[in-house]
């Protein structure tokens, strides 16, 4: 079977990586390129927080190990994972995959204005003032942090489509 090829689109809260992953999944899907996407984010929900109770658990990890075990049977070698730290902990992530997958670690990024706005639009109208704090915060964290070879991408200006070509083209899943 052909080796693991995995994407990893990061970013704030609001900046678009569902919607950036939903529309590469429709171009995908459209050019019939087999390929599966992940929301890490639910891969270590809980309450207590896995992540603080027992940081030795790695949950998400093993989760995705599993996950990813049943998509490599079924004939999967391509992914699309987002969450918002993915880009900072793409190489445990890879390696949770089991088959040294080829990677691709986006970030995307875009400004309070934009980001107030999905928020908004997401929450239905209202946006508390401490979750634009907290995803401006980790949108300073991420920028810094982030290793170079992690392509960043300023969504501002650009439709989920436009986001997805980009996406597209730096994975090289689609046909020529």
């Amino acid at each position: 079977m052909a080796r693991s090829e995995v994407l990893f689109i990061g970013g704030r809260s609001g900046v678009g990586k569902s919607t950036a992953a939903e529309a590469l999944h429709d171009l995908l899907r459209a050019a019939d390129v087999r390929h599966a996407v992940i929301e890490g984010d639910v891969l270590d929900l809980a309450h207590p927080a896995p992540h603080v109770e027992h940081p030795e658990a790695r949950l998400a990890e093993r989760n995705l190990a599993a996950i990813w075990a049943n998509y490599r049977q079924l004939g999967h070698h391509r992914l699309v994972y987002t969450n918002t730290v993915s880009v900072l902990e793409a190489d445990r992530l890879a390696a949770a995959m089991g088959d040294d997958p080829r990677m691709v670690a986006v970030l995307l990024r875009a400004g309070d204005e934009t980001t107030a706005s999905r928020l908004r639009l997401r929450a239905g109208g209202r946006l508390p003032e401490d979750q634009l704090a907290h995803s401006t915060r980790t949108a300073g964290r991420l920028d810094t942090a982030s290793p170079d070879r992690v392509t960043r991408i300023d969504t501002d200006a650009m439709a989920p489509a436009d986001v997805a070509r980009r996406l597209a083209s730096l994975t090289g899943w689609l046909p020529a």
